[in-house]
């Protein structure tokens, strides 16, 4: 039936046009963003779960960082206490020297002087020990401690050691002098004890350093994972949408013609009154 006032064809042709047109917008769009869902119109619960994965992914940075800053602070305290172990070594040559009976005064003042020197590094060391304002052997030892997840509800903790003198591990006293052979002895006790706790405890952080290495190497391994998990449910495959987008501008094309032609029939009524 020919009609003025109604067109089915055109109308049809015109549906069919919008939905290319509109098909055209979403790969155009695929394509410039690199992303098959862009947003949470595109497919709301997809959008959801990539955006939840995307933010583990930033709040892993988090913990990396967290991971990389403990592993600083005892790492400062490994080396502190690396170098109080070579003190105490030389101080025990010292203390063994100077056990000796018969030695002059001379001799006995030397290697108590030498002695001191070493003793008081000891405090030296203990107090610039310090990474970011955390000292791991100080007086009051802070601890090393780095987030385990994206929750922040997990952390691991390699806890501090104070490794001033007179305390539980280096046992050598504050006061501890070689003024002469019975006061060396005593001090050369008190130095072996101090290098078997701290060979203890250094092994202890080395454990915890090894610890935050692996910790650290596996929230790589996990936001490699969680970004290709993410690439696998959002991300374009721009090969396809390239395709796409040629044929749909094609279609495209042949839409507005078939336009054409639908409202070009309406023309054909007015030939009957001729």
């Amino acid at each position: 039936m020919l009609s003025v006032n109604t067109n089915n064809g055109a109308m049809v042709a015109l549906q069919t046009l919008k939905q290319t047109n509109s098909d055209l917008a979403k790969a155009q769009n695929a394509i410039s963003t690199g992303l098959k869902v862009a947003s949470a119109k595109d497919n709301g619960a997809i959008w959801a779960i990539a955006n939840k994965m995307r933010s583990d992914v930033t709040a892993y940075d988090r913990v990396r960082e967290s991971t990389d800053r403990a592993a600083s602070i005892l790492d400062t305290g490994i080396a502190a206490g690396e170098s109080i172990m070579e003190l105490l070594n030389e101080m025990k040559g010292k203390a063994l020297a100077g056990s000796q009976a018969g030695l002059s005064a001379s001799a006995q003042s030397a290697l108590a002087a030498d002695f001191a020197q070493l003793r008081d590094q000891i405090t030296s060391i203990g107090a610039n020990a310090s990474f970011d304002g955390a000292n791991m052997i100080g007086g009051t030892p802070n601890n090393a401690v780095a987030l385990g997840d994206a929750a922040g509800g997990n952390t691991i903790t390699v806890n501090g050691a104070s490794l001033a003198l007179g305390g539980g591990v280096v046992t050598v006293a504050v006061a501890s002098a070689l003024t002469d052979a019975a006061a060396a002895t005593t001090a050369l006790g008190l130095v072996n004890a101090s290098i078997t706790a701290l060979g203890t405890q250094l092994a202890t952080w080395g454990a915890g350093a090894k610890r935050l290495e692996v910790h650290k190497t596996f929230i790589g391994k996990l936001q490699d994972a969680l970004s290709n998990g993410i690439g696998a449910i959002a991300d374009a495959d721009l090969a396809k949408e390239s395709a796409k987008l040629q044929a749909l501008q094609t279609k495209s094309q042949l839409g507005i013609q078939a336009l054409s032609i639908a409202n070009s029939s309406s023309q054909a009524v007015s030939s009957l009154f001729r």
